[in-house]
């Protein structure tokens, strides 16, 4: 009997097998492909007719694990669809690799066993509220947005959600925006439901993550916390998702298979006939637009737990004060700091720029450090003792001959966070400072670092954006933004949305205990409408302004984007390649073709890239069209083509 088997690689059709074995759609299976053997899956329709015919070979073995559900296959066609990726690449998002997953003894599993706690959580009238909105659709599909200020109880509200979910005997997913979130995370989740969680990023080992796998596809794990490949895992018997943090960038994968995984939760919840709760104090512009449309069910905490007041702002305007040479820290910040630090109060010095100085520059040949495989300037990392590239990893020495002379002469332009640092342990000599950035924190010493931040006993931190991701410092009451103005810097689509969010979350890390905090933000700037925004007490004006200007420009969410990228080694051939695409594609797909233009990176490990927008209706028909068109067209030898739909950056 022949068999549809898909497998995990590039190609968007299943192959045909045969074999006497008794299969069923899912059942996962063994198969020689080529010399080697590989890893299959029983998929639900045969390849399309194709001119080459194949010799149809047989099944060697039938995998002795529960099978993939029906529900997630059909997600993964749609996924695959939606994204333009091929299907065997979607279900490569799935398999632990081409090889066997293990069948472990229920035994291994002990430490995750279901055992819920009775715990004496009192809910505030807002949290039982926003509770009783959330359990009205927790049989089927439905998304729920959870809307909180920060501190104000969201955790504890969906943490119930989740835990009605559990007692149904059905498992659970809440996704994290960042790895450096799960330390702190999976002890809060201990504390309240008396049973682990299973972990599951990138930073985990292969052994545990066959353990997770194995345990979550025949149901023995429960709840699994993780990033957004977690999204993946072939639950078998999927209740709920949590999406914390769901405006946050951080959950568009960028890299290999570009999609949001987001955007991609809804999905598989959709198609899993199970509720979605997505949890924010500041929602996106696409998610706040869908609550307006009443696409989604909306409930709101206004109130911070045990009516802890929100921090005060203070903007300190850099044009009156006149900064020391090679100082970013005024007087003034400084001495409402020394006020902080007097309170044991906590202090957080916030630049979203990792490293040391994003510039180094030779004083005597005007030279500045470059990354050779990308068109941008490498960061002097001072900790490291090295030039880094943010984007592909090269590093290089700080030592360079001289154009006219001996070795450089550098100097430093601008500041990075260890800069910072530097110049606050010079201020306040006596006092333990911590960096806090993905340099720092998402180590096997950062979970200690956390708990040493929690208990006071370092008292300044000097930290980047992922300060802002759902970390609770109980000390916390005063934050310094050193440079807000770099953040008004650049032409992003989303720059606004992003720096409300951004600047939102950081300040709701102070204060969360209930003793008076502040937020000081030094400018140049000082009556910039982005800073009157970020201060606003009610971020819901600047979102129905955002709609609006996205609207009449016909911006996402109104209309869909379509990225594509063209990447190779000859600048001029990848122009040609360009301009050549788009005349092939234009008056054939259902949508208007903006470009071809560089990509404001140009060049990203060694490869030229070069931009095309396709601007479009919000529905399949754009990707159908693109997908048809796209498989006729021969790229010339050396270039390569990736696609990004809804994209978030255009780097």
């Amino acid at each position: 009997m022949k068999f549809p088997i898909l497998l995990p690689n590039i190609f968007n059709y299943p192959f045909t097998y045969e074999s006497d074995l008794k299969l069923n759609i899912g059942d996962f299976v063994e198969v020689p492909f080529g010399k080697s053997k590989i890893v299959g899956v029983v998929w639900d329709d045969f390849e399309k007719d194709s001119l080459k015919k194949f010799k149809i070979k047989k099944i060697l073995n039938k995998l002795d694990i529960p099978n993939l559900n029906k529900k997630t296959i059909d997600f993964l066609n749609w996924f695959s669809e939606y994204n333009l990726v091929p299907k065997g690449m979607a279900l490569k998002l799935v398999l632990m690799g081409g090889k066997p997953v293990k069948k472990f003894d229920k035994k291994i599993y002990q430490n995750y066993i279901t055992d819920i706690k009775y715990n004496r959580v009192i809910l505030t009238s807002e949290q039982k509220k926003s509770l009783d909105q959330i359990n009205k659709n927790n049989k089927k599909f439905n998304v729920h947005v959870l809307q909180g200020t920060t501190g104000s109880g969201k955790t504890i509200v969906y943490f119930e959600a989740l835990k009605d979910i559990l007692k149904k005997d059905s498992q659970g997913l809440i996704m994290l925006p960042e790895i450096g979130l799960t330390n702190q995370f999976e002890k809060k989740f201990f504390e309240f439901f008396g049973f682990s969680p299973a972990i599951w990023h990138s930073g985990i080992t292969k052994k545990n993550k066959e353990i997770i796998w194995s345990g979550i596809i025949s149901g023995e794990i429960k709840v699994v916390i993780g990033a957004r490949s977690s999204l993946f895992l072939p639950f078998k018997n999927l209740g709920l998702i949590i999406v914390d943090e769901e405006h946050d960038q951080s959950y568009k994968q960028d890299e290999g298979v570009i999609y949001n995984a987001r955007d991609m939760a809804i999905s598989r919840a959709s198609f899993e006939n199970v509720p979605i709760n997505l949890i924010t104090a500041v929602p996106s512009v696409e998610t706040y637009e869908n609550i307006k449309k009443k696409k989604y069910s909306f409930s709101k905490l206004q109130q911070r737990y045990k009516n802890a007041s929100l921090p005060n702002f203070e903007i300190i305007n850099l044009n009156d004060v006149k900064l020391e040479k090679q100082s970013w820290l005024s007087k003034e910040v400084i001495q409402k700091v020394n006020f902080h630090l007097e309170k044991k109060d906590q202090v957080l010095f916030f630049l979203n720029r990792r490293g040391f100085s994003p510039n180094a520059l030779c004083k005597k040949c005007y030279n500045t450090f470059s990354c050779p495989n990308c068109s941008i300037n490498l960061v002097y990392h001072k900790n490291k003792n090295n030039m880094l590239c943010h984007y592909c990893g090269f590093k290089t020495s700080l030592e360079r001959d001289c154009q006219k002379k001996g070795k450089c002469d550098l100097i430093f332009s601008g500041p990075g966070v260890e800069r910072i640092s530097e110049e606050v342990k010079k201020i306040f000599p006596t006092k333990k400072v911590e960096i806090f950035s993905s340099d720092t924190m998402n180590k096997k010493s950062s979970k200690d670092k956390l708990e040493k931040i929690v208990n006071n006993e370092i008292e300044i931190l000097v930290g980047t954006q992922l300060i802002s991701k759902g970390f609770h410092f109980p000390n916390l009451n005063c934050i310094v933004v050193v440079d807000i103005d770099l953040s008004s810097q650049g032409h992003d689509l989303r720059g606004a949305e992003k720096n409300l969010q951004l600047y939102h979350q950081l300040s709701g890390r102070a204060g969360r205990t209930g003793q008076p905090s502040t937020v000081y933000f030094q400018t140049y700037n000082f009556n910039s409408k982005m800073i009157s925004d970020i201060t606003s007490k009610d971020p819901e004006i600047f979102l129905n302004k955002e709609t609006e200007i996205r609207k009449k420009n016909n911006l996402p969410p109104f209309q869909r984007f379509i990225s594509l990228i063209l990447t190779g080694e000859n600048e001029i051939k990848l122009e040609k390649e360009a301009i050549k695409l788009k005349h092939f594609l234009e008056n054939k797909i259902h949508g208007k073709i903006l470009g071809p233009v560089s990509a404001p990176i140009f060049k990203i490990k060694k490869k030229y890239r070069i931009r095309l927008l396709i601007r479009g209706p919000k529905t399949l028909l754009l990707q159908h069209s693109l997908a048809k068109i796209i498989l006729r067209y021969k790229f010339s030898s050396g270039i390569k083509l990736s696609v990004d739909v809804d994209p978030i950056n255009f780097n």
